[in-house]
């Protein structure tokens, strides 16, 4: 099988320093602190396949999209171009190179005319929708890593482990949603997704759905969480609709899209960063969530704030409308730590109402 991997390098940097996505914000995400998410999902992506002793070819881009990745993985790519950036200044270093998207269907076209079965990506929707565009009018299917800050099409693996194993594995193809909204709309608390490519995808399990809105009314729920809140804990409150109602309930105005930090009805941090975030805990900390509606993550897609070293100094609750629960059927994570991912499997206690709790397994 001949696979042509391409890696967006920026994808997802902005995440975890609170910038919503990566687009137009590079320069900002670095100035703030922020790590390169992406090189780390493909190397877990690679070494799937490295390790599975399955024949494969392995087509890339130069660095930084993927040559020495696939090098540090254990294969001899076939390196089939490099960024523009590079070529056109022989000096510059790989590692401050600005990538564009003109680099990546550039690099998908090059895998087309190689001849590859698979395109296999690492980044988020815009990034799918720079392959899918590519990739349009042709037989080549396309499959995603996740990396990026927004996941919402339904052509994305649900880890870069499921990634990889669906690369070697799959026989047959479908067609696929690609969808993408506006990052500016997105950091302002306005999510519009929108229909932006059909593409062809592998057939397999372990595919994320596109993202859907949950029906049904949470006030209920609300308000049954802000009676039950305690002194002297300190809830850090997620995105969404869902625990929107919550921060209405518990009486200010929360970052529709961004995390959030109460404690004792004082608002500690408005839209945080995960710095910021670690600097407002306490001796007591619980995270609020709900999953998004149609894929089930409760943590990997639109939090990435929440981060492992967060999550792991805090308790956990989840909670959902019914009807949203009715259409997800179970949880899923991709914190970026696949131990930590271990460890959230299971049974867990959803909050459904006031005082109903409703029990959905992490997957």
């Amino acid at each position: 099988m001949r696979i042509g991997v391409v890696v967006n390098p920026i994808a997802g940097m902005g995440g975890r320093v609170g910038l919503k996505g990566t687009d137009g914000k590079v320069a900002e995400a670095r100035a703030l602190g922020a790590e390169p998410r992406a090189p780390d999902r493909t190397r877990r992506m690679l070494t799937v396949l490295a390790d599975a002793g399955e024949p494969v070819e392995l087509l890339t881009y130069g660095d930084p999209m993927g040559e020495s990745l696939a090098r540090e993985a254990g294969f001899d790519p076939e390196v089939v171009g490099r960024p523009a950036a590079v070529v056109d200044s022989a000096s510059v270093s790989t590692s401050e190179v600005e990538t564009t998207a003109a680099d990546t269907r550039e690099a998908v076209r090059a895998f087309v005319e190689a001849g590859v079965d698979l395109v296999l990506f690492v980044g988020g929707d815009g990034t799918a929708v720079d392959v899918a565009e590519t990739l349009s009018g042709t037989e080549v299917p396309m499959l995603g890593c996740p990396g990026g800050v927004k996941v919402y099409s339904s052509v994305f693996a649900v880890s870069p482990e499921d990634a990889g194993e669906i690369a070697l594995t799959f026989s047959r193809t479908e067609s696929r949603e690609v969808l993408d909204i506006d990052e500016d709309d997105y950091r302002a608390g306005e999510v519009h997704p929108e229909l932006r490519a059909v593409a062809r995808v592998p057939v397999a399990d372990d595919l994320q759905s596109s993202k859907q809105t949950g029906g049904g009314t949470v006030e209920s729920l609300a308000e049954g969480f802000a009676d039950d809140t305690e002194s002297g804990v300190t809830y850090v409150l997620g995105p969404g609709s869902t625990v929107g109602a919550i921060k209405s309930e518990l009486g200010f105005d929360g970052s529709p899209l961004g995390v959030d930090v109460w404690r004792d009805g004082e608002v500690l941090v408005r839209d945080a960063t995960e710095s910021e975030i670690l600097d407002a805990l306490g001796d007591r900390n619980v995270i609020v969530v709900s999953p998004i509606g149609g894929q089930g993550f409760v943590f990997g897609r639109g939090n990435p704030q929440l981060s492992p070293t967060v999550i792991r100094q805090c308790e956990i609750e989840i909670v959902a409308s019914r009807s949203k629960l009715d259409d997800i059927g179970q949880l899923r994570v991709d914190t970026d730590d696949p131990e930590l991912d271990a460890e959230l499997r299971g049974w867990r206690r959803v909050r459904v109402g006031r005082f109903e709790r409703r029990l959905l397994e992490v997957v």
